[in-house]
């Protein structure tokens, strides 16, 4: 018999969705066999499956040392690299991810926003890897790598679980700049359209019409600069899906300034080509619309940046 004592950001979950993460190894027929046969006992009582974990509740598991072999896995790998920080508070950060690094790790990365994230963190003393069975701070939203702008964070389990129910509910507004190719014949639109994506390629494609497989897409604009031939866009996602700015831009015929994948034209000779594709997600609003527990205090408030360098050409002034 092994036991440990449940921390704040274990507070909140499931006894087994805490198992879960807690033995990532243990099947989950085992697992939930140790819950109906009184192998796991909170305070020396037995529990169901969905009884909700309390800070400070003390977990006994009895069953074999096998499992406890695997368990809690070791700490996230983290980077000493700085981050551009819009907002701290004691449950959140908005970071300004530049273009060209991941969010998360893939292949040979190990320079990722999330390694950013939790070396900044660990630096500060505000998470400590060996003290949490199952939590480590995390990402709230992700952009493409070669995107740049604002991506939340959340330091603790309970800012994780309200921030992501709230982007779910759509009480989170996200605004994009952009720079196209060419001249749009509207000052403002509203984009409608299908997306279907094909996983092989990593890439998707819109059309006009509903086909099978295919999600419908709402995309807002408006033109803010011309300069020659490219446009600066404010661009609003009604729906938000992989790649949707990009794709549905570049089927109306203008696609975005550096973003050879959806159709931009290479740079002449003596144009500077854009090394990633023109895109940033430059503004953030908090619109919550019900109680937002520890989160409340940032509900109403609107973070922008204010320099983005492709946006420079166009001398447009960025306000909130």
């Amino acid at each position: 018999m092994k036991s440990i004592v449940a921390g704040q950001n274990d507070a909140g979950q499931r006894m087994d969705k805490f198992m879960g993460k807690f033995f990532p190894d243990m099947p989950k027929s085992f697992l939930y066999k140790s819950l109906r046969k009184n192998c796991v006992k909170v305070n020396g009582k037995r529990v169901a499956q969905d009884y909700m974990l309390c800070a400070g509740d003390v977990i006994s598991f009895y069953i074999k040392d096998e499992f406890f072999q695997d368990a809690a896995p070791s700490p996230p790998p983290h980077t000493n690299a700085p981050l551009d920080i819009v907002y701290e508070d004691a449950n959140i950060l908005l970071v300004n991810k530049p273009a060209g690094l991941p969010v998360h790790a893939g292949g040979s990365n190990s320079d990722t926003l999330i390694a950013r994230l939790h070396g900044y963190l660990t630096r500060k003393g505000e998470y400590q890897a060996e003290q949490e069975h199952t939590f480590a701070p995390a990402l709230c939203n992700r952009i493409d790598r070669n995107t740049s702008g604002i991506v939340i964070a959340a330091k603790n389990a309970e800012a994780l679980r309200i921030m992501n129910q709230k982007i779910k509910d759509r009480e989170v507004k996200k605004r994009y700049l952009c720079v196209v190719h060419g001249v749009l014949p509207n000052r403002a639109d509203e984009l409608i359209g299908y997306l279907h994506k094909n996983e092989r390629l990593n890439k998707v494609y819109v059309t006009d019409k509903p086909q099978d497989g295919a999600r419908h897409i709402i995309t807002r604009y408006r033109v803010l600069a011309h300069e020659g031939d490219a446009s600066l866009l404010e661009v609003e996602l009604v729906t938000g899906r992989s790649h949707q700015i990009r794709a549905h831009l570049a089927s109306i015929g203008h696609p975005l300034v550096g973003d050879a994948k959806y159709g931009a034209p290479k740079a002449k000779k003596d144009e500077r080509q854009q090394q990633y594709q023109a895109l940033c997600s430059y503004q953030l609003t908090f619109a919550f619309t019900t109680d937002a527990g520890c989160l409340n205090n940032v509900n109403g408030k609107t973070f922008t940046l204010k320099n983005v360098d492709f946006a420079k050409r166009f001398n447009y002034e960025i306000s909130n």
